[in-house]
């Protein structure tokens, strides 16, 4: 009798280790594919943004792509959740939150791509200085490309809608440098509910983005002056 708990212990830990094992086998076999039809997503989006400019079977093809890659994003993430153990399904949700945020909203598909590129085992950094580098070129490119979407996402929206001043793809990418850089000309802005959510994202993102490079400034500032003050530094 003593040792039946520690027998239900024993066949937990197996089946935990054997459900990360087939998580892991998933992940690795997906991301490939996840990472083309991410790429196919942003093509498709960046086709749509440009509007009327565009022929009808190339708008039929990025329309496609986009559901195709959305079915993709919505598959990997249910799977996930069903390969993780019961008793830890909510913690995996709560600590991938980009997962489920690259299914319900539009933006963060493109953020899910940098996440995957990030991924891909020929780019992980193995000294000090490539750490650093990896980890600002992430940062940027997470950066460039949240504000590229939301510019995107907010046209997307915002075109046709009464009284819209954000109506062309280059209206809404100086839209969202603007709003970003918190000059707000108040020459364009969303008109609808969802573009005005969108707008209050970018706001937010804008924080956090600004946040992270002036940390990360200091921080590279700081370690090049104790660099510098280190016996032997110049």
């Amino acid at each position: 009798m003593p040792c039946a708990p520690s027998a239900r212990a024993f066949v937990l830990d197996v089946r935990m280790v054997q459900s990360d094992a087939r998580s892991d086998r998933w992940d690795r076999a997906v991301r490939v594919p996840l990472l083309v039809l991410g790429i196919v997503y942003i093509v498709g989006m960046t086709t749509i943004a440009f509007g009327p400019d565009v022929p009808p079977l190339v708008q039929s093809l990025a329309f496609a792509g986009i559901a195709l890659a959305w079915l993709a994003f919505a598959l990997d993430y249910v799977v996930d959740v069903v390969l993780t153990p019961r008793g830890q399904r909510l913690a995996w949700v709560l600590h991938h939150p980009l997962q489920l945020l690259a299914v319900a909203i539009p933006p963060f598909r493109a953020l899910r791509v940098i996440d995957l590129v990030r991924q891909l085992p020929g780019l992980a950094p193995h000294s000090g200085t490539a750490v650093r580098v990896h980890i600002v070129a992430s940062a940027l490119a997470y950066a460039l490309v949240f504000v590229y979407f939301i510019a995107i996402s907010t046209l997307l929206v915002e075109r046709g809608a009464p009284g819209a001043t954000i109506t062309s793809f280059w209206d809404s990418l100086w839209w969202a440098v603007v709003t970003l850089t918190t000059v707000g000309y108040g020459d364009m802005v969303p008109v609808t509910v969802l573009g005005r959510c969108y707008a209050v994202l970018l706001m937010l993102g804008g924080i956090v983005i600004i946040g992270v490079a002036s940390g990360t400034a200091v921080s590279i500032i700081g370690e090049r002056i104790r660099g510098s003050q280190a016996p032997g530094g110049r």
